[in-house]
């Protein structure tokens, strides 16, 4: 009897067993190590090894088969910037890149010179290095253009066949720039808008079409009157303001090309 009431007593005993469920602190304990290796991550990604960066730069640049380079990376353009063009620190010096960008230029006018001067032209066109890049001046002095006309003269032709095999050879944007003088146009031009954007349409498709400059690089814009070289009605005058330019864009960032007309000036040229 003693022993049933033992036995009875122990299963009510293991029936009736009612302690903490812990499993959530498993689950709980899960969730605090994610979070901690999301913490962990954050702060590894918020401090950049500048050499660790360089390394992977030059190891994803060899991956695609180019030369690893000895320079810095400028993250905010995504550039490689040469060593001549850092400091000490490593910082991208801004005037040792307008610099650089001023002797670009003055490399294509000098080689556009040398392409005039072969042909006796180099007095044909005005060059100018300004914070826009290089403007190439082609005034209608030099019989460019006639009177009411966009048709270009022999000599135009020739000069712009020697410019044009210069600017076959780089990469940089050309805008061509078509301009009147302050005179009333006639027909078949209803303003002088449609003159001086005739004007610099043929100066453009002569590039693009006898000289191979990639169509997507250019561009033609009229200005009209509105912004002669030289005052006064006298033919010289007004002839000088009957001109098409040709500029050469800079391919630096605005606060780069803002020092290029100081750098310029300094150098003696343009």
């Amino acid at each position: 009897m003693s022993s049933g009431r033992r036995s009875r007593s122990r299963g009510h005993d293991e029936e009736g067993h009612d302690e903490p469920d812990e499993r959530w602190a498993v689950s709980y304990a899960d969730m605090v190590t994610v979070l901690m290796c999301l913490f962990i991550v954050l702060f590894a990604v918020s401090n950049v090894d500048k050499t660790k960066f360089e390394l992977l730069a030059n190891s994803l640049a060899t991956g695609f088969g180019q030369e690893s380079t000895e320079g810095g990376a400028d993250t905010a353009e995504g550039m490689v910037i040469p060593p001549e063009l850092q400091d000490d620190d490593g910082v991208v010096d801004l005037t040792a890149r307008a610099e650089a960008e001023y002797e670009s230029l003055e490399d294509i006018k000098e080689r556009m010179h040398a392409a005039l001067q072969g042909q006796g032209l180099q007095d044909a066109v005005d060059f100018v290095i300004d914070d826009r890049g290089l403007n190439v001046g082609l005034i209608g002095a030099e019989t460019f253009f006639a009177d009411n006309s966009t048709s270009l003269s022999g000599k135009a032709d020739a000069v712009l066949d020697a410019i044009g095999d210069v600017l076959v050879t780089v990469g940089n944007q050309v805008s061509v720039e078509g301009h009147a003088d302050h005179r009333v146009s006639a027909d078949p031009y209803p303003t002088n808008w449609e003159l001086s954007g005739g004007r610099a349409t043929q100066v453009a498709r002569f590039l693009v079409e006898h000289e191979g400059v990639g169509g997507p690089r250019m561009k033609a814009t009229a200005f009209s009157d509105t912004r002669p070289l030289v005052p006064g009605d006298s033919p010289e005058a007004l002839a000088g303001n009957r001109r098409v330019d040709i500029v050469v864009e800079s391919n630096e960032e605005e606060q780069v090309r803002a020092l290029i007309p100081a750098i310029a000036a300094a150098a003696g040229g343009s």
